[in-house]
């Protein structure tokens, strides 16, 4: 079987809190009338610059057109020296490899007649424990916003939510002892979220004050690829500290120094199935446990980030992916489902990643290609609503 073409559709979708984001879908058609698909998820991340789609489109297609797409391993190679790790977590060449990745296992899955998971070894799990997002406070008056996320999404059935955390650690602490008061047990807060946002001693200070609000971990609290302050900040807390994946030497860098407890390892942002199982494959070894990341991805990326998660039997903690309950429309034919704030992976007989693509609503969601508008530093990080934008 060769590769014959490459089709890359780039869609704009908002997310309930209005900031748009832009997603590709790459297709891998080949001579046997087997095409495989991935997701190449949320481009609307900081380093503000945009890819050329249709450049990228045109360099895929010049790689890839001829090849046997069961070579899975050799092309993951040669996109490693075409886009390769710049140890920065929304490295955008590490989106780009991720979506041709997953579409190669799902090529190839489709191919044999089986569903992605045999691929990667079998299913541990049917569903994975997932949480909510409540993005960060930048003042008090954003606290009465966030307690009603929690009511809706609570009578969603999910009672397990994050906390980007941080910039306002008064707003923090008001709404954290709002969830306690009006939830009580009925709701858990997983983890603070520093975002990288402050140097470990900051977060240590504010973690310290946040603890008691009943929090089971904290996740990047320090500075992108400060290793070492990793470990200073993980001596001195007793909650588990996690951080995500987002290149080898990373990974690398932080078994070394016995930085964190968790390995935050997401698809998007290592590179797809086959990266991903050797970063999580490398924290069992080390005696980590892992849990799956999100950039939060539409439902066709959710749905491959479910099927790693069901593979992974250091799978430890509670998961991130709630993509399609962030956004306001999506381009699966059927939308996945979430039990009782659990990530159900998609049917375990259907080949290749087991959704579907509705190609006509990709059509009519269109960008033509990526772009950028007037977004400000903070909702870039946050995706929130632009002040004056022109995408919508």
């Amino acid at each position: 079987m060769k590769i014959t073409e490459v089709k890359l559709d780039v869609v704009r979708i908002p997310r309930e809190t209005g900031f748009v984001c832009e997603h590709a879908f790459i297709r891998l058609m080949t001579d046997e009338g087997v095409t495989g698909v991935g997701e190449m998820s949320d481009f609307s991340h900081l380093p503000k610059y945009a890819l050329d789609a249709r450049d990228l489109e045109a360099t895929l297609r010049m790689q890839l057109v001829g090849r046997d797409p069961s070579q899975i391993a050799e092309l993951n190679r040669e996109l490693a020296a075409l886009y390769p790790e710049t140890m920065y977590y929304y490295e955008k060449g590490t989106f780009i490899r991720c979506g041709v990745d997953i579409a190669l296992h799902d090529l190839q899955a489709k191919a044999l007649g089986v569903n992605v998971s045999t691929l990667l070894g079998g299913r541990q799990r049917d569903r994975i424990k997932v949480c909510y997002p409540i993005f960060r406070h930048r003042s008090a008056a954003e606290v009465a916003d966030n307690l009603e996320v929690v009511r809706r999404k609570l009578a969603q059935g999910f009672d397990v939510f994050r906390l980007y955390a941080g910039i306002d650690p008064d707003a923090d602490e008001a709404f954290l002892d709002g969830v306690r008061r009006e939830f009580g047990s009925r709701v858990t807060i997983k983890s603070l979220d520093y975002s990288h946002l402050l140097d470990w001693k900051t977060s240590l200070r504010v973690t310290r004050r946040l603890a008691p609000y009943g929090v089971q971990m904290v996740e990047s609290p320090a500075f992108r690829n400060d290793a070492e302050g990793l470990r200073n900040f993980r001596m001195a807390v007793d909650l588990p500290v996690s951080e995500h994946v987002w290149s080898f030497r990373q990974l690398h860098d932080m078994l070394r120094q016995d930085s964190v407890d968790i390995l935050n390892i997401a698809l998007i942002f290592i590179g797809g199935f086959e990266a991903a199982r050797k970063a999580a494959a490398a924290a069992e070894v080390a005696g980590k446990g892992v849990l799956i990341g999100t950039t939060q991805e539409l439902g066709y990326g959710t749905a491959a980030q479910a099927l790693l998660g069901g593979a992974l039997g250091n799978l430890t903690a509670i998961s991130d992916p709630t993509g399609p309950y962030l956004y306001t429309d999506d381009v699966t034919t059927e939308k996945l489902r979430y039990e009782d704030g659990y990530l159900l992976l998609p049917d375990g007989t259907k080949p290749g990643i087991g959704v579907d693509i509705d190609w006509d609503k990709v059509e009519r969601l269109a960008a033509g290609g990526f772009s950028w508008g007037d977004q400000a530093l903070a909702q870039l990080q946050d995706r929130t609503r632009p002040v004056q934008s022109g995408r919508s």
